[in-house]
Protein backbone atom coordinates (compact mmCIF):
# COMPACT_ATOMS: atom_id res chain seq x y z
CA UNK A 1 0.00 0.00 0.00
CA UNK A 2 1.12 2.84 -0.73
CA UNK A 3 1.55 6.30 1.73
CA UNK A 4 0.97 9.58 0.24
CA UNK A 5 3.52 12.25 2.03
CA UNK A 6 2.18 14.71 3.93
CA UNK A 7 3.73 16.87 2.14
CA UNK A 8 5.38 17.92 -1.00
CA UNK A 9 7.90 20.07 -2.50
CA UNK A 10 6.94 23.27 -4.35
CA UNK A 11 7.28 24.06 -7.79
CA UNK A 12 7.43 27.31 -9.87
CA UNK A 13 3.53 26.57 -10.89
CA UNK A 14 2.62 26.84 -6.97
CA UNK A 15 3.76 30.10 -6.63
CA UNK A 16 0.15 31.70 -7.05
CA UNK A 17 -1.19 29.06 -4.64
CA UNK A 18 1.31 29.86 -2.18
CA UNK A 19 1.06 33.62 -1.74
CA UNK A 20 -2.83 33.59 -1.41
CA UNK A 21 -2.02 31.54 1.86
CA UNK A 22 0.60 33.62 2.70
CA UNK A 23 -1.74 36.54 2.07
CA UNK A 24 -4.59 34.98 3.80
CA UNK A 25 -2.48 33.81 6.98
CA UNK A 26 -1.16 37.33 7.85
CA UNK A 27 -3.44 40.25 6.24
CA UNK A 28 -5.69 39.41 9.23
CA UNK A 29 -2.63 39.87 12.25
CA UNK A 30 -1.56 42.85 13.47
CA UNK A 31 1.61 42.86 11.37
CA UNK A 32 -0.27 42.88 8.54
CA UNK A 33 -2.66 45.67 9.92
CA UNK A 34 0.49 47.50 10.30
CA UNK A 35 2.24 46.68 7.59
CA UNK A 36 -0.58 48.14 5.29
CA UNK A 37 -3.05 50.19 7.55
CA UNK A 38 -6.06 50.43 4.82
CA UNK A 39 -7.65 47.08 4.91
CA UNK A 40 -9.14 47.65 1.45
CA UNK A 41 -5.94 47.93 0.07
CA UNK A 42 -4.05 45.21 2.20
CA UNK A 43 -4.80 42.21 0.45
CA UNK A 44 -2.90 42.99 -2.63
CA UNK A 45 0.49 44.71 -1.33
CA UNK A 46 0.76 41.92 0.81
CA UNK A 47 0.20 39.43 -1.88
CA UNK A 48 2.46 41.73 -4.22
CA UNK A 49 5.40 41.45 -1.24
CA UNK A 50 4.53 37.90 -0.75
CA UNK A 51 4.98 37.37 -4.45
CA UNK A 52 8.55 38.75 -4.42
CA UNK A 53 9.98 36.74 -1.47
CA UNK A 54 8.27 33.15 -2.59
CA UNK A 55 9.67 33.44 -5.65
CA UNK A 56 13.04 34.15 -4.26
CA UNK A 57 12.51 31.28 -2.00
CA UNK A 58 12.34 28.94 -5.03
CA UNK A 59 15.56 29.93 -6.08
CA UNK A 60 17.45 30.52 -3.25
CA UNK A 61 15.96 27.42 -0.92
CA UNK A 62 12.78 25.58 -0.87
CA UNK A 63 8.90 25.97 -0.28
CA UNK A 64 6.24 22.82 0.62
CA UNK A 65 3.10 22.68 0.33
CA UNK A 66 0.59 19.94 2.14
CA UNK A 67 -0.94 17.76 0.48
CA UNK A 68 -4.60 19.13 0.54
CA UNK A 69 -2.74 22.33 -0.57
CA UNK A 70 -4.24 23.76 3.24
CA UNK A 71 -1.00 25.06 4.16
CA UNK A 72 2.63 25.73 2.62
CA UNK A 73 5.96 27.04 4.20
CA UNK A 74 8.72 28.64 2.74
CA UNK A 75 12.48 28.83 3.79
CA UNK A 76 16.06 29.72 2.29
CA UNK A 77 19.42 27.86 2.47
CA UNK A 78 21.31 30.32 4.40
CA UNK A 79 24.26 28.14 4.51
CA UNK A 80 26.10 31.45 2.54
CA UNK A 81 24.86 34.80 2.17
CA UNK A 82 21.69 35.34 -0.28
CA UNK A 83 20.97 38.18 -2.68
CA UNK A 84 18.46 40.36 -2.28
CA UNK A 85 15.32 39.52 -4.56
CA UNK A 86 16.27 40.59 -8.55
CA UNK A 87 15.37 44.78 -8.24
CA UNK A 88 14.02 44.04 -4.82
CA UNK A 89 13.96 48.08 -3.78
CA UNK A 90 11.91 48.87 -7.75
CA UNK A 91 9.35 46.18 -7.21
CA UNK A 92 8.94 46.69 -3.41
CA UNK A 93 8.02 50.68 -3.87
CA UNK A 94 5.88 49.14 -6.79
CA UNK A 95 4.07 47.17 -4.81
CA UNK A 96 3.82 49.03 -1.63
CA UNK A 97 3.74 52.65 -2.72
CA UNK A 98 3.77 55.00 0.65
CA UNK A 99 3.87 51.72 2.73
CA UNK A 100 7.37 50.95 1.31
CA UNK A 101 9.10 51.97 4.24
CA UNK A 102 7.01 49.88 6.40
CA UNK A 103 8.12 46.86 5.20
CA UNK A 104 11.94 47.52 5.05
CA UNK A 105 11.99 48.66 8.67
CA UNK A 106 9.73 45.51 9.39
CA UNK A 107 12.51 43.20 7.52
CA UNK A 108 15.32 45.15 8.76
CA UNK A 109 14.91 44.17 12.77
CA UNK A 110 14.22 40.69 12.19
CA UNK A 111 17.69 40.14 9.67
CA UNK A 112 19.47 42.14 12.41
CA UNK A 113 19.16 39.30 15.07
CA UNK A 114 19.16 36.08 12.40
CA UNK A 115 22.24 33.71 13.11
CA UNK A 116 25.34 33.87 11.20
CA UNK A 117 26.32 30.55 11.28
CA UNK A 118 25.04 27.95 8.03
CA UNK A 119 21.15 27.38 8.68
CA UNK A 120 17.89 26.67 7.44
CA UNK A 121 15.67 29.80 8.02
CA UNK A 122 11.84 29.06 7.90
CA UNK A 123 10.62 32.55 6.58
CA UNK A 124 7.35 31.56 6.55
CA UNK A 125 4.41 28.92 7.84
CA UNK A 126 1.21 29.91 6.20
CA UNK A 127 -1.48 28.12 7.55
CA UNK A 128 -4.49 30.45 7.51
CA UNK A 129 -6.71 30.51 10.15
CA UNK A 130 -9.24 28.50 10.88
CA UNK A 131 -10.65 25.29 12.83
CA UNK A 132 -7.79 23.04 12.42
CA UNK A 133 -4.84 25.26 11.88
CA UNK A 134 -3.02 23.83 14.86
CA UNK A 135 -3.25 20.65 13.01
CA UNK A 136 -2.61 21.60 10.02
CA UNK A 137 0.87 23.85 10.66
CA UNK A 138 2.11 20.84 12.96
CA UNK A 139 1.82 18.22 9.94
CA UNK A 140 3.52 21.06 7.81
CA UNK A 141 6.10 21.37 9.92
CA UNK A 142 6.74 18.22 10.34
CA UNK A 143 6.99 17.33 6.71
CA UNK A 144 9.37 20.09 5.97
CA UNK A 145 11.86 19.08 8.21
CA UNK A 146 12.41 15.71 6.64
CA UNK A 147 13.00 17.40 3.61
CA UNK A 148 15.17 20.13 5.19
CA UNK A 149 17.03 17.52 7.75
CA UNK A 150 18.61 15.77 4.67
CA UNK A 151 21.25 19.09 4.83
CA UNK A 152 21.98 18.33 7.63
CA UNK A 153 21.97 21.89 9.10
CA UNK A 154 20.27 23.55 11.87
CA UNK A 155 16.88 25.68 11.33
CA UNK A 156 16.10 29.05 12.50
CA UNK A 157 12.34 30.50 12.71
CA UNK A 158 10.56 33.78 14.22
CA UNK A 159 7.31 33.35 16.05
CA UNK A 160 5.22 36.16 16.31
CA UNK A 161 3.15 34.88 18.54
CA UNK A 162 2.48 32.33 21.23
CA UNK A 163 1.04 29.77 19.24
CA UNK A 164 3.90 29.56 16.63
CA UNK A 165 6.05 29.66 19.96
CA UNK A 166 4.50 26.67 21.50
CA UNK A 167 3.94 25.01 17.73
CA UNK A 168 7.79 25.31 17.29
CA UNK A 169 9.11 24.44 20.75
CA UNK A 170 7.09 21.22 20.37
CA UNK A 171 8.90 20.39 17.27
CA UNK A 172 12.67 20.71 18.95
CA UNK A 173 13.42 24.55 18.85
CA UNK A 174 14.71 26.38 21.63
CA UNK A 175 14.81 29.94 22.27
CA UNK A 176 17.53 31.57 21.31
CA UNK A 177 16.78 35.19 21.18
CA UNK A 178 14.22 37.99 21.80
CA UNK A 179 13.36 41.40 19.84
CA UNK A 180 11.02 44.13 19.40
CA UNK A 181 9.56 44.48 16.09
CA UNK A 182 9.13 47.90 13.80
CA UNK A 183 5.33 47.75 14.84
CA UNK A 184 6.49 47.25 19.03
CA UNK A 185 5.55 43.56 18.87
CA UNK A 186 7.85 41.26 20.52
CA UNK A 187 9.31 38.27 18.11
CA UNK A 188 11.21 35.08 19.33
CA UNK A 189 13.66 33.76 17.25
CA UNK A 190 14.04 29.52 17.83
CA UNK A 191 16.98 27.33 17.14
CA UNK A 192 16.52 23.51 15.99
CA UNK A 193 19.73 22.14 15.77
CA UNK A 194 21.07 19.83 13.33
CA UNK A 195 19.53 15.87 12.85
CA UNK A 196 21.44 14.25 16.05
CA UNK A 197 21.68 11.19 13.01
CA UNK A 198 23.82 13.61 10.80
CA UNK A 199 26.05 14.87 13.50
CA UNK A 200 26.73 10.91 14.78
CA UNK A 201 28.12 10.42 11.69
CA UNK A 202 30.22 13.79 11.54
CA UNK A 203 31.39 12.53 14.82
CA UNK A 204 32.39 9.16 13.55
CA UNK A 205 34.24 10.38 10.41
CA UNK A 206 35.98 13.25 12.32
CA UNK A 207 37.20 10.21 15.22
CA UNK A 208 38.80 8.21 11.98
CA UNK A 209 36.16 5.61 12.34
CA UNK A 210 36.16 4.55 8.75
CA UNK A 211 32.76 5.51 7.78
CA UNK A 212 32.60 7.72 4.74
CA UNK A 213 30.60 10.85 5.22
CA UNK A 214 27.24 10.78 3.70
CA UNK A 215 26.65 12.37 0.41
CA UNK A 216 25.30 15.91 0.23
CA UNK A 217 21.89 16.13 -0.83
CA UNK A 218 22.25 18.26 -4.23
CA UNK A 219 20.64 21.96 -3.44
CA UNK A 220 18.00 23.27 -5.88
CA UNK A 221 19.84 24.50 -9.18
CA UNK A 222 18.01 28.03 -9.95
CA UNK A 223 17.42 27.00 -13.52
CA UNK A 224 15.99 23.65 -12.84
CA UNK A 225 13.37 25.31 -10.48
CA UNK A 226 12.17 28.13 -12.94
CA UNK A 227 11.40 25.49 -15.68
CA UNK A 228 8.63 23.77 -13.03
Amino acid sequence: MQVTPPVHRARWSDIDWIVDLVTAAVAPTAAGAWLVPDPRRRPAVLAAVARIWVEHALLFGDAFLLANGAAASVWFHRYRPIPPPPRYDERLDDACGGHAGRFRRFDEVLAARRPEEPHQHLALLAAPPDTDRVGQAATLLAGSHQWMDTLGLPTYAEAHHGADRRLYRRAGYQERCRLVRADGHPVTGLWRPAPQAHLDRLSDVRSGAGIAAPRATALPDADARLVR
